[in-house]
């Protein structure tokens, strides 16, 4: 439903809140109805002075101004000169001969002209850069346009190849790219005209494109984040195989991602909540994975070497134990570490750091600890059947050796 203000004259003391009808011969019906005038004798005209002859350039809530006199042929929409010389006019147009404020607007963006309508330009972003431009002279927004080139078009320094999707997206409200646009650049030309509508819209393209494409470029905290906003909380996120490597994604509620084969090297996962999570043959070199939940984690063979997981917890207080057999921790620091339970059945720990880590009930059989520092540890009921414990320091120990193994 389209309304608009009626007013009888310039002044606007004298007007009515109406609905626009279906015609505009409906609607003078229905104005001469309301203010007692003869059908005849009505002319509509626009804030900016046009005659208004069709009712699809009224918009939501627009002004419109009442002419009660005789219209003889060849008169223009400054009929009511007194009146309406009141408004601010500034450019002009052809109305039955006479001049007038032209609804039709021409652009030079970067040497390429286009023509548009000044209702498109304002209808969907009224506050962006281009609405106010061209704003009539009583929107507070109000920009003086740049200057003009010879045709009189207004010359904007920016790229054409861009700008002509923002102009149809302010026509028809839906973002359409050709093949060879590339929607990032299309993306900086919305942010500079301020069409944010437009902005959801071309980030989902960019992340698509990015999605689509063969090159395993390395994805971004945003665009993991997407991933997780995007997928049902039942649903399974997956992320096998993809490569994530030096991506931030510290404190980042990951529970219960597949990340089998992914490259997560150098990746910051400090303080991130990977518990559940399938890390199976996963690259983890050298991440930061300090202070991280890793409750019940499925770490099959993952190659952690160099990682830091400091102060990380892998104890489940439900009972399940994290899996890390056979993985690759050389050189790692797991100093502090809460790790009572853990599977670390031949892992390669050489020259890893364990002081004062939690190793109650853990698996560490046939477990490569040589040259690893224990000191301050407790490895109460831990099973260390097999391991290479050659150059380990194990100073300050909690349970003595002897005492930790167990038969199983």
């Amino acid at each position: 439903m389209i309304r608009a203000y009626v007013y009888r004259n310039i002044d606007e003391n004298d007007g009515k809140l109406m609905v626009v009808e279906n015609s505009i011969e409906e609607f003078k019906s229905v104005i001469a109805t309301q203010f007692k005038l003869p059908l005849e004798s009505i002319t509509l005209f626009s804030p900016n002075g046009c005659e208004i002859n069709d009712i699809r350039v009224i918009r939501d809530n627009e002004k419109v101004y009442l002419n009660h006199e005789k219209v003889e042929d060849g008169t223009s929409c400054d009929i009511d000169k007194e009146s309406l010389g009141k408004l601010s006019i500034s450019e002009t147009c052809e109305i039955h001969g006479k001049k007038g404020v032209s609804d039709w607007i021409m652009l030079n963006v970067g040497g390429k002209h286009f023509t548009t309508t000044r209702s498109t330009i304002l209808a969907k972003e009224p506050l962006s850069m281009l609405a106010r431009m061209f704003a009539e002279d009583n929107n507070v927004y109000l920009m003086n346009p740049s200057m003009t080139d010879s045709f009189g078009a207004y010359l904007i320094d920016r790229s054409p190849v861009y700008f002509e999707p923002i102009l149809n997206y302010l026509r028809h409200g839906d973002v359409i790219l050709d093949k060879h646009v590339n929607p990032r650049g299309v993306l900086e030309e919305a942010i500079f005209y301020g069409i944010d509508s437009m902005i959801p819209y071309l980030n989902q393209l960019i992340w698509e494109a990015k999605s689509s494409s063969g090159n395993n470029q390395a994805l971004t905290r945003m665009d993991v984040v997407r991933s997780i906003i995007m997928t049902h909380i039942n649903s399974e996120l997956r992320f096998q195989g993809v490569n994530l490597a030096g991506a931030d994604l510290n404190r980042l509620d990951l529970r219960n991602i597949n990340f089998k084969y992914a490259c997560l090297s150098r990746c910051n996962l400090s303080g991130a909540n990977l518990s559940h999570c399938c890390l199976e043959r996963a690259d983890l070199s050298h991440a930061n994975l300090e202070g991280a939940q890793l409750l019940g984690v499925k770490a099959l063979c993952a190659n952690m070497e160099g990682a830091n997981l400091r102060g990380s917890n892998m104890e489940d207080p439900a009972g399940s134990r994290a899996v890390m057999e056979g993985v690759n921790l050389k050189g790692a620091n797991l100093e502090g570490s809460n790790m009572a339970g853990v599977n670390l059945r031949v892992a390669t720990l050489k020259n890893a750091n364990l002081q004062n880590c939690d190793l109650r009930t853990a698996v560490l059989a046939g477990a490569d600890l040589e040259c690893c520092d224990l000191s301050g540890s407790d490895l109460h009921e831990a099973n260390l059947r097999g391991a290479n414990l050659k150059d380990a320091a194990f100073e300050l120990m909690l349970t003595p050796l002897h005492m930790s193994q167990t038969i199983r």
